[in-house]
């Protein structure tokens, strides 16, 4: 079974940044097999994806909303995902997942992601 936990998650004042961390591990499957994806859920609102990287990390998708101030990556060796979020802003308040894809791609649909981490809460204070 693939497990999934988020670290880096906080309190920080807008304009500040934040790096999260995911850390894969699973006995018999390879980090580097998988799609990986950044999702995050505010209070009353529906999860929503941030941002997507493929399976060898060359090629990444941004929610709108994010681009020019998230970064994603990951390292297969060390089978950790990041999100490098800067510039961060109140309405990124919120509990951020990363999940799993049986896809190598860059997989943008919800359904589409096998396995979720717990989350990491992340509050941005004005």
């Amino acid at each position: 079974q693939v497990q999934l936990v988020e670290s880096g998650g906080g309190l920080v004042q807008a304009g500040g940044s934040l790096r999260l961390s995911c850390a894969f591990s699973g006995r018999t499957f390879t980090f580097g097999d998988y799609g990986m994806g950044w999702f995050r859920q505010a209070p009353g609102k529906e999860r929503e994806l941030v941002s997507a990287i493929n399976s060898i990390g060359d090629s990444t998708y941004y929610t709108d909303s994010v681009k020019g101030r998230f970064i994603i990556s990951r390292d297969n060796a060390k089978n950790t995902l990041y999100l490098q979020m800067n510039s961060l802003k109140p309405e990124d308040t919120a509990v951020y997942y990363c999940a799993a894809s049986e896809y190598t791609i860059v997989v943008l649909a919800t359904a589409q992601y096998n396995y979720w981490g717990q989350g990491t809460r992340v509050t941005v204070s004005s």
